[in-house]
């Protein structure tokens, strides 16, 4: 996987992007990271994601199982995860993947499921590459699919790292299929899980609301004048969330 890195020494601080964005989101947060975070931090582009390769098959376990990879086993980790990515940090969480993850903040992860989500999120796996001829439509495009649109600038490497070039023509960089990870098993991650975890999520996001968080984090933070990429927008109120579950966490130990 490509993978953005900073800091060293432990603990280690992985940052976990969401469907069909790449680890350019986090660009907002990094310098409170760099600032605040006594150790490395890692941000990688999932497979099939920007600047890493596409993969045979997608599942929610084989992200997983490739940060572990990227991390390394028996490391103590933190973790702040997006959408799909917060769904990717529960299961490292789980501890079925030799990682000790210490906490997971958990950002826009829809967590209420009807059957026509799961059939349309099936559907995107079908969806041909849609090619385009001039480089600033094919940005356009991956900022409104990714919901960045209107959040960055188009000449910003947010925004480059979500295309790529091939023969003169331009496509998105997520590998369609990668939407075939399917439906998430909340409940069942949430049961195995012994690390604390703290959910969060734009007042405007469509995707989750408070009353869908608090049914498994009393706790949840609704965050005001934000939709679904709060560390996009809102990067002092998610680092402000994060460091109050690290305490929290550290007053009940």
């Amino acid at each position: 996987m490509h993978i953005d890195s900073g800091g060293s020494g432990e603990p280690t601080l992985v940052l976990l992007h969401g469907l069909g964005a790449n680890a350019g989101v986090w660009q907002n947060l990094l310098p409170l990271i760099e600032k605040h975070w006594p150790g490395r931090w890692m941000a990688p582009d999932l497979p099939g994601h920007g600047r890493s390769p596409a993969a045979s098959t997608y599942s929610y376990g084989a992200h997983a199982a490739a940060v572990a990879e990227m991390v390394g086993q028996g490391k103590r980790v933190a973790i702040i995860g997006h959408s799909m990515g917060g769904v990717v940090g529960l299961m490292l969480a789980a501890e079925w993947f030799g990682m000790s993850v210490t906490h997971v903040l958990a950002l826009g992860v829809k967590l209420r499921w009807s059957a026509d989500d799961a059939t349309r999120m099936a559907s995107l796996t079908e969806a041909p590459v849609r090619w385009f001829d001039d480089r600033r439509a094919a940005v356009e495009r991956y900022l409104r699919v990714s919901g960045l649109g209107g959040l960055v600038d188009l000449d910003s490497p947010i925004a480059a790292a979500g295309i790529q070039e091939e023969s003169g023509r331009f496509r998105l960089a997520a590998d369609p299929r990668t939407s075939s990870v399917g439906v998430p098993p909340i409940d069942d991650l949430m049961r195995a899980i012994k690390a604390p975890v703290h959910f969060a999520a734009g007042a405007a996001d469509a995707m989750v609301s408070l009353d869908d968080m608090r049914r498994y984090d009393p706790l949840a933070q609704s965050i005001a004048d934000a939709g679904h990429n709060t560390h996009v927008e809102r990067p002092q109120k998610i680092w402000q969330v994060f460091e109050l579950l690290m305490a929290s966490a550290k007053a009940t130990a």
